[in-house]
């Protein structure tokens, strides 16, 4: 055990070793934070961000180039859109009480891609007891079984109605306010198709945009996710049944983004 995971255990953080997967950013850090206050020992892996070229020919062999290039766009008009909003992303802090910044105290191993071998051996070297995935690569089936203890995922969206990408958004666009929120699950070989361990469901205000709907998403959610990852702790994970209609989402082309802003005030 680490002089950290030690301390905080003396604190009365929770035992087991906690491994979060992430390529970084805000919203992963306002789930390790929270992880970090609760448990005893907790260690992220930090992979490098996919490179945009690499999105854009995956996305292009799965719906053509005109798509493809339309939701780069809209990607790269997001994260521009960020500064915009930081207003509203203070405000969502300060309601949860939350923090986005790293805490330096917590260990950070760098890797390329999850999906190494290197990494792969790297993650099984830490004897995780439970590893929880925020804004990273999907796990190949190869990687995902190489891992010996349950590995969940936080979602941005309410599963399985709005999987894969910009759930809030979708929800809004779909007039489904009812399913706008997060979902916590296992992780299968599929896109956000495993067992789904909690739900949590928020209202956004009325000046939320696709820049600050999934940082409303983590924040509110991190009660979940921490209820979850106790459950992996304490080897109690139980699966919640929940029907209906099952559907991959993507980020919309830059014009489908553009005319539902202007038409209807959805941005």
């Amino acid at each position: 055990m680490t002089d950290i995971a030690s301390q905080n255990q003396a604190a009365g953080g929770r035992p087991g070793r906690v491994v979060v997967v992430t390529a970084g950013g805000e919203n992963p850090w306002i789930m390790i934070n929270a992880f970090s206050a609760h448990f005893a020992d907790v260690t992220v892996v930090e992979e490098q961000p996919e490179s945009k070229g690499l999105f854009l020919r995956r996305r292009a062999r799965k719906l053509g180039w005109l798509t493809a290039l339309g939701q780069l766009a809209t990607m790269i008009a997001s994260r521009f859109g960020k500064r915009f909003t930081r207003k509203r992303a203070d405000e969502i802090f300060a309601t949860y009480k939350v923090s986005g910044k790293p805490d330096p105290s917590i260990p950070v191993k760098s890797i390329a891609s999850i999906n190494d071998t290197d990494a792969t051996a790297q993650v099984r070297a830490l004897k995780p007891d439970v590893v929880f995935l925020i804004s990273c690569r999907m796990l190949k089936a190869e990687t995902l079984a190489a891992i010996p203890c349950p590995v969940l995922n936080f979602h941005a969206g309410i599963n399985p109605a709005y999987r894969g990408l910009m759930g809030g958004y979708w929800a809004r666009i779909n007039n489904d306010l009812e399913n706008f929120g997060a979902t916590v699950h296992l992780v299968d070989a599929g896109v956000d198709t495993g067992g789904v361990l909690y739900q949590s469901r928020q209202k956004p205000a009325p000046h939320d945009t696709m820049h600050t709907y999934p940082l409303l998403q983590t924040a509110a959610s991190t009660d979940i996710a921490i209820a979850a990852v106790g459950d992996a702790l304490a080897g109690k994970l139980q699966v919640i049944d929940v029907a209906g209609p099952s559907r991959q989402w993507y980020h919309p082309p830059i014009w489908t983004w553009i005319w539902n802003g202007l038409k209807r005030g959805i941005w």
